[in-house]
């Protein structure tokens, strides 16, 4: 019976470990985070998972340690697998196992290297992302790409409901690949860096609006950082507004930017002229209705 070591975090992890169990691994140790405190935790927790399966499963602060090191070289494992674990594992452990070192990352690789890869694609006005499967190396997310599979992002899917798509993708990939990895049988296609980008974390400051950018910018951003992130925002005399969902309308409407009442609905004219219908947002911490209208938009 083939033997892994797994890292793991977040619903990608939940499912690819299960995924792995499916098929007749032997997990031998799981390497997973404690939930950062403050942090909205809206995800299934690979902890948990393990502790409900019997697994051996630590929470190392720091995975590249000499202890930790040793313990996963004393599980002696076929395969190391990392699936959405928020550390960059070194050469120390990547050595170890006998048949390779994988990583799930949440894009159709070269595409949207680093961090964050699914609000990334949507923020860009990509209309597809997907899960890929590929050797680990020392640079992040460059190994060779054993197995992908894409999904498409509607013109108004949110962060979450493109994850949601992901997890299954990273799911479909995992089973699709594993009895060819197992089996010694996998090919691996190796990345051409040059047809994509890496791009870096991001910070709930990051999601400020720069109103003076196209309608379908915005959109993109509002519907990138929308819930359970913390929201695209913009600092008015009003207060702090914070746009939840939008919808980009074909209408175009001269003027400085500004939230107005049109035909009934809340609308926000941006700087290049496009419009956004407001489905739901808060302005100073309220609900905003017509009866905080007009807002001028800096």
């Amino acid at each position: 019976m083939p033997s892994a070591v797994v890292f793991a975090y977040h619903n990608v992890g939940v499912r690819c470990l299960q995924a792995l169990l499916a098929r007749g691994v032997d997990v031998r140790l799981v390497v997973t985070h404690e939930d950062t405190p403050g942090e909205n935790i809206w995800f299934a927790s690979v902890k948990t998972l393990a502790e409900e399966l019997g697994l051996p499963v630590i929470t190392p602060d720091d995975p590249n340690t000499d202890q930790i090191v040793a313990r996963v070289r004393a599980a002696q494992p076929d395969f190391l697998f990392s699936f959405y674990y928020r550390q960059m594992l070194q050469p120390s452990l990547l050595r170890i196992p006998s048949r390779g070192a994988y990583n799930m990352h949440g894009s159709l690789l070269p595409k949207y290297r680093g961090r964050v890869p699914v609000n990334w694609a949507i923020i860009q006005g990509e209309t597809e992302t997907g899960a890929t499967l590929h050797v680990m190396a020392e640079k992040p997310d460059a190994g060779a790409i054993a197995d992908q599979t894409a999904v498409p992002i509607l013109p108004n899917d949110t962060a979450r409901e493109v994850f949601d798509k992901v997890v299954v993708a990273a799911e479909i990939t995992l089973s699709r690949c594993l009895p060819a990895l197992l089996n010694g049988r996998a090919t691996f296609t190796p990345q051409d860096l040059s047809q994509g980008g890496y791009f870096g974390a991001r910070k709930a400051a990051d999601g400020r609006i720069d109103w003076a950018l196209p309608a379908r910018d915005i959109h993109n951003l509002v519907r990138g950082v929308t819930r359970p992130y913390p929201g695209a925002f913009s600092d008015t005399a009003q207060g702090r507004l914070v746009l939840w969902r939008t919808l980009l309308l074909p209408a175009t409407d001269a003027g400085a930017p500004a939230l107005m009442l049109k035909d009934s609905h809340i609308i926000a004219r941006c700087g290049s002229g496009g419009v956004l219908r407001i489905l739901e947002a808060e302005l100073n911490g309220q609900t905003l209705t017509p009866a905080l209208l007009p807002v001028a938009l800096n």
